[in-house]
C-alpha cells in the first residue's frame, strides 16, 4: 500500500461543530475518510463489527469514538442508532465480495454482498435519518464494475450499480438530507496488499493503461471527493465518479 498523508483537509472545508459516522472506518478507504473528517474539525464516530479494530483507529483521531455496528444485523444498527442519538452526517464503506464466473455463483455469498452494499445502507438511512438535521448527509460507495462489465465480476457490477440506483430514491425520500455515492475505479488503498507484489504491479500496470489519467488512484483521489460531499450542500442524489475516465477508456 502506497502511504499517503490523509490528515490535512485539501482544501479550506470545514466539518467543526459537527458529528460524521464512518461506517468500515477502521481501515483503508473508510479510516482515510475518518482521519480526514478529524483534521477538518468533525467528531468522529468509526463503525465496525469488530469493536477492538474500531476502538485502535479511534484512539488514534483528535475526537475519535468507537462503537459496533454490524452493516448486515438490523438490530446491530438500531441499537447503534439509539446509542449515538443525533449524527450529521454518515459515510459507509462496508462491502463484502463474492467474485467468481457465474457458473460458480453462491446464492448466499450473493446475498452477504447485497446485505453490506446495498440493503445494509438503506437499513442505516431508515433508523439513522431521523436523528439527522436537514443539512446532513449520507455518502456510499459505488463503483467502476458497474458501469464497465468483466468476466468474474458481476456480483460486484450489479451491487455497484444497485448503490447508484439506492441514492437516487434514498435523496428524494429523505430530502433536504443529501445522499450521495462515489463511484471510485481501482485504487491503492490496501485492498490489493494481499496480492503477490510482482501479480499487483502487473495488475496496476494493466489499470493504467485502461483508464485516461494512466495511473492508479490515490487514496486521496477518493477522501478528497469524500471530503468535498461532506460540506456539497446543493448536490443529492448523485454518483461522482472517481475513477480517471476508465469508463471512457
Amino acid at each position: 500500500m502506497t502511504t499517503h498523508d490523509v490528515s490535512t483537509p485539501a482544501t479550506n472545508i470545514t466539518l467543526a461543530g459537527t458529528t460524521v459516522l464512518v461506517v468500515g472506518g477502521a481501515k483503508n478507504l473508510g479510516l482515510a475518510i475518518a482521519q480526514r473528517a478529524d483534521a477538518a474539525g468533525a467528531s468522529v464516530v468509526i463503525a465496525a463489527r469488530d469493536i477492538r479494530s474500531a476502538e485502535k483507529a479511534a484512539a488514534a483521531l483528535r475526537t475519535g469514538r468507537a462503537i459496533a455496528l454490524d452493516i448486515t444485523d438490523e438490530q446491530s444498527i438500531a441499537d447503534a442508532a439509539a446509542e449515538l442519538g443525533a449524527v450529521d452526517h454518515i459515510v459507509s464503506t462496508a462491502a463484502a465480495h463474492h467474485n467468481v464466473p457465474l457458473s460458480e455463483l453462491d446464492h448466499d455469498a450473493t446475498a452477504k454482498a447485497f446485505d453490506a452494499k446495498v440493503i445494509g445502507p438503506m437499513v442505516l438511512a431508515k433508523h439513522f435519518a431521523p436523528h439527522m438535521p436537514p443539512s446532513g448527509s449520507i455518502t456510499l460507495f459505488s463503483g467502476v464494475a458497474a458501469w464497465k462489465p468483466s468476466p468474474g465480476f458481476a456480483v460486484m457490477g450489479v451491487t455497484n450499480g444497485a448503490v447508484s440506483v439506492a441514492v437516487s430514491h434514498l435523496a428524494n425520500e429523505l430530502k433536504p438530507i443529501r445522499v450521495n455515492a462515489i463511484s471510485p475505479g481501482i485504487i491503492d488503498s490496501g485492498t490489493w496488499d494481499e496480492m503477490p507484489v510482482a501479480d499487483r504491479g502487473a495488475f496496476f500496470d494493466g489499470v493504467a493503461e485502461g483508464n485516461l489519467a494512466g495511473r492508479v488512484g490515490a487514496v486521496d483521489d477518493i477522501v478528497d471527493a469524500a471530503e468535498w460531499l461532506l460540506t456539497a450542500g446543493f448536490v443529492s442524489g448523485e454518483t461522482i465518479h472517481v475513477e480517471g475516465g476508465a469508463r471512457s477508456a
